[in-house]
C-alpha cells in the first residue's frame, strides 16, 4: 500500500469521501456533467527523472504504475475525436516527464498534424534537451500550435530545489533559456504554497524572466500559472450541491466538464480514460476504454476536487494549468 492509499483509508474512517452520492453529513454530493471534450490529456507514463517532494502522482525514476503510452495508442483516441466530431481544441501531454517516453515526438506530430493546439508539461531538463532538434523542427512546421509549459516551483533556486531536489535548478534554467532563445511558445507553472502574496510571487518571477530573456508577462495568468496548494494529507471539505451557489462556482467551469485523460496501467492490455489529470489511480474515476464511454457524469468524491478545482479554482488547460513534471 503506498502512502496516498493509506491516507485515503484513514479519511474513510472519518466517513468522508466514501459514498459517491452523499457526503459524511448526508448532503447530496456535487457532480459534474460532461459538456464537451475541449481538452484531452495523455499521461505518457509516470517515470520521471526527478522525485519531487509533493508530486501528487508520485512520479519518480522507479514509478511505472502508469506505463509508457505508444504513439499508436494515442492515435486511436485522436481518430475517435475526428470520427465523432468532438470540439476538441487542445491535446495535452503530461507524466511523469513526457520527454522520457521514447515515442513522444511521434505523439506530438500526430496531434499537430490534425491542427490541434498541443501543450507539453515538462521540467525542461535533459530529457527535453535531447529532443532539441526534433522539437525545433515541429515548432517550425506548426507555428503557434506547440506550447511547452515548464514547472518552476519558485523563482529562487533554494525553494525550487526544496521541492525538486538538489541540482535541479540550473538544468531547468538551461532548458528554459534554450526555449526562450529558440522562440518557442512557453508557459511557466509555479506554486502558491510559499506563504507569499500572489503579487510578490509574480514580481519575483518577473525578475527571473527578465534575467533569462523570457518574454512572458508574469502578471498574465495565462503566461504564469500559479497552482493552489493540493495535499491529500490536509483536511478538505466535501463539495455538496449547495456549494455551487455558496462559492459562486459553475459546474461547467471545472475540469471534468470539458476534459479527460488517457492512462495505461501497468500490465493492462489497453489504455483507459479517467476523469481528469489529478486522479489517475483511483478506480472510481476510471470511466471507460473510449471517449464515448467516458462522456459521463463525474461525482466529486475526492479531496482534490475541492482543494484544486472547486475551492482552489485550478484547471489543467493552457489558460490555467496543471503541473506534474
Amino acid at each position: 500500500m503506498n502512502h496516498l492509499t493509506g491516507i485515503l483509508k484513514r479519511n474513510d474512517l472519518l466517513q468522508k469521501f466514501v459514498d459517491p452520492r452523499v457526503t459524511a453529513t448526508g448532503a447530496r454530493r456535487a457532480s459534474v456533467r460532461m459538456n464537451a471534450l475541449h481538452t484531452l490529456w495523455f499521461n505518457t507514463g509516470t517515470l520521471c527523472n526527478l522525485a519531487c517532494r509533493s508530486c501528487f502522482i508520485e512520479s519518480s525514476p522507479t514509478n511505472d504504475r502508469l506505463v509508457y503510452l505508444s504513439a499508436a495508442e494515442v492515435k486511436v483516441f485522436l481518430d475517435e475525436i475526428e470520427r465523432d466530431g468532438h470540439p476538441t481544441q487542445e491535446i495535452g501531454f503530461t507524466g511523469g516527464e513526457p520527454f522520457m517516453n521514447p515515442e513522444i515526438v511521434d505523439m506530438l506530430e500526430a496531434a499537430l498534424h490534425r491542427r490541434l493546439r498541443v501543450v507539453v508539461l515538462t521540467n525542461a531538463m535533459n530529457p527535453m534537451i535531447k529532443w532539441a532538434k526534433e522539437l525545433g523542427r515541429l515548432d517550425r512546421e506548426h507555428p503557434g500550435q506547440l506550447i511547452i509549459r515548464v514547472s518552476v516551483d519558485h523563482y529562487t533556486r533554494v525553494r525550487h530545489e526544496q521541492e525538486r531536489g538538489q541540482r535541479s535548478w540550473q538544468p531547468m534554467l538551461r532548458g528554459l533559456s534554450w526555449l526562450a532563445e529558440n522562440d518557442f511558445s512557453v508557459r511557466v507553472a509555479g506554486r502558491t504554497c510559499w506563504k507569499e502574496s500572489e503579487s510578490d510571487l509574480r514580481s519575483g518571477y518577473r525578475q527571473l524572466f527578465a534575467k533569462i530573456g523570457l518574454s512572458l508577462d508574469a502578471f498574465n495568468p495565462e503566461h504564469l500559472i500559479l497552482f493552489p496548494d493540493m495535499d491529500i494529507r490536509h483536511e478538505a471539505p466535501e463539495v455538496t450541491e449547495e456549494c455551487w451557489d455558496l462559492l459562486g462556482v459553475r459546474p461547467d467551469s471545472v475540469m471534468c466538464a470539458n476534459s479527460r485523460m488517457v492512462v495505461k496501467r501497468k500490465n493492462a492490455s489497453a489504455p483507459t480514460v479517467v476523469s481528469c489529470t489529478l486522479l489517475p489511480y483511483d478506480s472510481q474515476f476510471e470511466l471507460g476504454r473510449t471517449l464515448a464511454e467516458a462522456a459521463c457524469e463525474v461525482s466529486l468524491n475526492h479531496p482534490f476536487c475541492a482543494q484544486f478545482c472547486v475551492v482552489g479554482g485550478g484547471s489543467c488547460g493552457t489558460d490555467q494549468g496543471c503541473q506534474s513534471s
